[in-house]
């Protein structure tokens, strides 16, 4: 096994106390590879750990609106790491394992819309074309709009933008899963 560019901060990290704190108690008590590697740069681990704290812990979206967009992306992509960390949660929150499998088909033509109801099918077509292509469909964000308020849909478009962020961060820096499933 070939010896890893910029190492994973250890485990065992204690500097700086309350950042390493914050972070430890967001994730419930242990670091995971992506915050060994955020935590090379204090500035970027305080606002990372503070902004996607805020994305998992306080919108308004619905969880499992929020999930699927963060598997969609991670497939997108090409971040198993992500998608390691999202599935779970997806499912926790009303996914199903077969909906969870049909997200690896996102884009492609036989992608199984009818798993997934309206506002889903919405979300994944959203996270399509925000990772893709950047620019968004009128048409979609009208329907969208049927379905979700302002909040919620300016919500999911940052949950988007910021899952297209943190996998381009693990996959730059070659973050891979932890040996172990996440809680």
């Amino acid at each position: 096994m070939s010896e890893r560019l910029i190492p994973y901060q250890p485990m065992d990290l204690a500097e700086p106390v309350d950042l390493v704190a914050a972070i430890r108690k967001r994730r419930g008590g242990d670091f995971i590879n992506l915050d060994r590697m955020l935590l090379h740069s204090v500035p970027i681990a305080e606002g990372w750990n503070h902004f996607i704290g805020e994305i998992r812990n306080n919108l308004s979206l619905d969880p499992k609106l929020r999930e699927l967009a963060m598997c969609g992306v991670a497939v997108l992509n090409g971040a198993e790491y992500e998608f390691f960390h999202h599935a779970p949660p997806f499912k926790k929150a009303g996914g199903t394992e077969e909906q969870v499998q049909a997200i690896r088909q996102i884009g492609q033509a036989n992608f199984p819309k009818h798993l997934f109801n309206q506002v889903e099918n919405d979300t994944l077509d959203l996270t399509y074309q925000m990772t893709r292509n950047i620019k968004v469909d009128s048409e979609l964000m009208k329907r969208l709009h049927q379905d979700l308020e302002s909040t919620k849909i300016v919500e999911l478009v940052t949950v988007v933008a910021a899952y297209n962020m943190v996998s381009r961060f693990l996959i730059a820096l070659d973050v891979n899963p932890e040996d172990h499933p996440p809680a």
